[in-house]
């Protein structure tokens, strides 16, 4: 609870203003839902809440609107502001839409001139989880406490924090396919870190020379590991079952 969240959102879903106050002596249930809002149907729209007015970076016209109040059939309880940002400059194709809408989950206010850079950083935080993932191991470490997920999280991300200091230096493998005219990225600086920490060198003390290892401690009680159960999934019952039940 109390999360602000900037999400996509479909243009034809269809969402819901609060419901109008129950009359005296009405029977039945109290209306859960109010009049109808659905991005592709311009005649439910209503006046905007808020609106703003600019340009972007390319000097074309940018107009943000928003409606508060709204939610969605599924969870009547929940406010959320719907956003929507038309761009004259947009070729209005799947990848640069004319029309964008959005939701916005917040308690407080969005500053609707920052819906657009907000949203543009979307990109970059999804490509920094598959790196962290796919290049520095995230998720493969087999771990059993939190405390030690916790740990393992601090490591990768010193070992991120170290490819961004090593970034000015200039110094990376690129692939073939690779263009040298665009800055270099944390991946390709990643290739070239075996040879960086070789010059500079390490701060722990050097190896020890491989011996006789103590072994067990004499009356040390050995205890297996805790497992715990693993949690699947139902199979899915097919449709030809449902329609008998």
């Amino acid at each position: 609870m109390g999360a602000q969240a900037l999400i996509r959102l479909k243009r034809n879903r269809k969402l819901y203003r609060a419901a109008p106050p129950r009359k005296k002596k009405q029977r039945g249930a109290p209306c859960k839902h109010g009049p109808l809002f659905q991005g592709t149907r311009p005649e439910t729209y209503g006046p905007a809440d808020a609106e703003w007015e600019g340009v972007d970076e390319h000097g074309k016209r940018v107009v943000v609107s928003c409606w508060k109040g709204l939610h969605f059939r599924e969870a009547p309880l929940v406010e959320v502001s719907v956003i929507r940002v038309l761009r004259e400059a947009a070729r209005d194709t799947k990848r640069d839409p004319r029309e964008s809408w959005f939701i916005w989950t917040g308690q407080e206010d969005i500053p609707l001139e920052q819906v657009r850079a907000w949203y543009r950083k979307r990109f970059s935080q999804e490509h920094g989880y598959r790196f962290l993932k796919q290049d520095l191991l995230w998720e493969r470490a087999h771990l059993r406490t939190p405390e030690q997920v916790e740990r393992w999280s601090w490591i990768v991300a010193c070992a991120c924090n170290q490819l961004l200091l090593a970034k000015p230096l200039g110094q990376a493998v690129l692939r073939p396919w690779e263009s040298t005219q665009r800055a270099v990225t944390p991946r390709q600086v990643r290739r070239v870190m075996p040879s960086i920490l070789s010059r500079l060198g390490t701060p722990a003390q050097p190896p020890k020379p491989r011996g006789k290892s103590p072994g067990w401690p004499k009356g040390r009680v050995r205890t297996l590991a805790p497992r715990f159960l693993v949690v699947r999934k139902p199979k899915p019952v097919p449709k030809t079952q449902r329609k008998r039940a």
